[in-house]
């Protein structure tokens, strides 16, 4: 019987799925420097992780018995992918799964942060019931998100996710992509069926100029920093749900402090799970902790695709 070690967890469907396929899998939480020696002395075949394991050359090379690595999730950032190739091992993600998760998040955020409520929810339990006349002073002057600018970095499935949100809701929405020109963006009405709506992407010197709030959607790399931020408008809101250090935080923070940023959104990091004390305690910033894909249906959708992939790739 085939072994499938779930290290960071999975769907009950999922798991079920795997079992009724004849695997055994074990959903045991392996701590990482004890991994190789758990997957050798228990004949693991397959691993699933999310973001917390990470399959480095270490790994790689310490267990030749694994024949498939597949990440819960869009990137594979914590996957030494190419690497694992030239050794034979297979690797996949989930890309389609996370999509609709990650997109409400980001339109969360933006309504989080056009109306204050991240520093309105700190600060009421404190001093709501002395200082109610000041915290209503102070959070006034919100935003609305109707008619404003999006700028999309990156218009694949999560990109799409939030256009198709953001014009639900009156925004304009732009986009900068390199591989992509053209796409349709679907809007799904309940029981009225789909309108699309074509997006030509423009330049991401155009994009970071027109844009009110710009979401970040790439696997990867440093996409934001000091030059790009100097190209924006002012009082601009960024949201990063995509990885850390996709934003340079050095120069979000400072972009907050001279109030050429009026408000960030962050859900990933540089140094996970150890963020900067800056970020965690910066009055302009709305945080949360890796949640993108942390919803129920998510991981329902996650859990069935990975074991799709399993079922495709051990009994084809």
């Amino acid at each position: 019987m085939n072994k499938i070690l779930a290290n960071d967890g999975i769907d009950a469907i999922g798991k079920k799925m795997l079992q009724d396929a004849g695997f055994n899998v074990i959903t045991d939480k392996v701590a990482q420097e004890n991994l190789a020696q758990y997957i050798n002395s228990n004949s693991i075949e397959v691993l699933t992780v999310r973001s917390a394991t990470k399959v480095r050359k270490d790994i790689i090379d310490s267990c030749p018995n694994l024949k498939l690595v597949v990440r819960g999730g869009v990137g594979i950032d914590n996957i030494d992918a190419e690497y694992a190739k030239e050794k034979g091992l297979k690797v996949a993600n989930t890309p389609a799964a996370s999509s609709d998760s990650v997109a409400e998040l980001v339109i969360a955020s933006m309504f989080s942060m056009c109306r204050f409520l991240y520093d309105s929810n700190r600060k009421m339990p404190i001093s709501g019931a002395l200082d109610f006349n000041d915290l209503k002073k102070k959070y006034s002057g919100g935003k609305e998100l109707k008619g404003k600018t999006i700028g999309i970095i990156g218009i694949g499935r999560i990109g799409q996710a939030v256009a198709s949100r953001a014009l639900g809701l009156g925004m304009k929405v732009i986009a900068h992509d390199p591989y992509v020109q053209n796409t349709n963006i679907k809007i799904e009405l309940h029981d009225a069926g789909v309108i699309n709506i074509p997006i030509k992407t423009i330049s991401f010197d155009e994009v970071l100029a027109a844009s009110d709030y710009i979401t970040v959607h790439v696997p990867g790399g440093s996409v934001i920093a000091e030059a790009e931020i100097a190209k924006m408008k002012d009082g601009v809101c960024l949201i990063n749900t995509s990885r850390g250090g996709v934003i340079n935080e050095m120069a979000l923070i400072e972009g907050l402090n001279n109030n050429k940023i009026a408000h960030a959104a962050l859900d990933v990091f540089e140094n996970e799970p150890t963020p900067k004390a800056e970020l965690l305690s910066h009055s302009k910033i709305s945080l949360t902790p890796h949640i993108g894909a942390a919803t129920d249906e998510a991981q329902e959708r996650i859990g069935v695709e990975l074991a799709n992939i399993i079922i495709s790739v051990l009994k084809n």
